[in-house]
This record gives C-alpha cells, structure tokens and sequence, in this order.
C-alpha cells in the first residue's frame, strides 16, 4: 500500500515545476495598508532558460469602479531564471481598499544577455492570491 502511495507524490511535484517551464510569472501575493499607503507584494518567477537582467512594467491601477488612479513604472530589477523572487511597491496616498484591478500594460524595459528583450512579455502569466485582480 505504502508504494502506490510513493508513486503518486512525485507526479504533482513534476506538474508544479511544468507549469512554469518557459513562462514568466507575476502573482500578486499580497496588499498591506501602510503608512505611506498601499504596499504590494509580487511573486515573481523566472521560467526561462535564460536570466532576465531588467524587467520594468507599465502598470495601470484601477481603483473598485474600473476608473484609472495612476499609470507607474514597477523596476522587478533582475531575475535570475528557474528563481523565484519577490517585488515590494508601495502606491503612495492609496488605501489596498480602493484598488480593484492592476493592469500590466506591457513591459517598459526588458533585457536579457546585454540586450533588449521579449522574455518580459512572452509566456507572461498573471495572477492574483487575493481580492485585487492582475490583468494584461
């Protein structure tokens, strides 16, 4: 009984390390009400088989009615491939409660290798572990 058992548990390890073969992750993990406003923290995952050297988004946040707040640059800086990193922005004079959507409207600045790049963008895949969606 004991081996089936032991048989199956590396299967969903397998399928967890698939899911982001080739893709670029951004989870948005949590929102904290500060002081200076609302902080955000990203999951961020390398999947490529390559090391990203600068990735800055373009990002909308859209506040509970689906109306433009603010357009900023996210700087995720570096991100080493096969790694998982997080990403900390605090959105000053926002409260986490009047954020309803965060748009990624593309990436600013995407290089790889020394030079400009499309790993930013390609296989990008957005989430999201709590109330205010990630879209783009």
């Amino acid at each position: 009984m004991t081996l089936p058992l032991l048989a199956l548990l590396p299967l969903p390890l397998a399928a967890q390390e698939a899911d982001t073969d080739g893709a670029l992750s951004l989870e948005l993990n949590t929102t904290k009400s500060v002081e200076a406003g609302c902080q955000l923290s990203f999951l961020i995952q390398n999947g490529h088989d390559t090391d990203i050297d600068a990735a800055v988004y373009e990002t909308v946040l859209l506040n509970t009615e689906g109306q433009v707040d603010r357009l900023t640059l996210f700087d995720f800086g570096a991100l080493p491939a096969g790694r998982p990193r997080v990403r900390q922005f605090v959105v000053p004079g926002t409260g986490c409660d009047g954020l309803g959507q965060i748009l990624i409207n593309g990436a600013n600045r995407c290089e790889a290798g020394g030079a400009d790049s499309d790993l930013c963008i390609k296989g990008l895949e957005l989430k999201s572990r709590g109330d205010v969606e990630v879209i783009g």
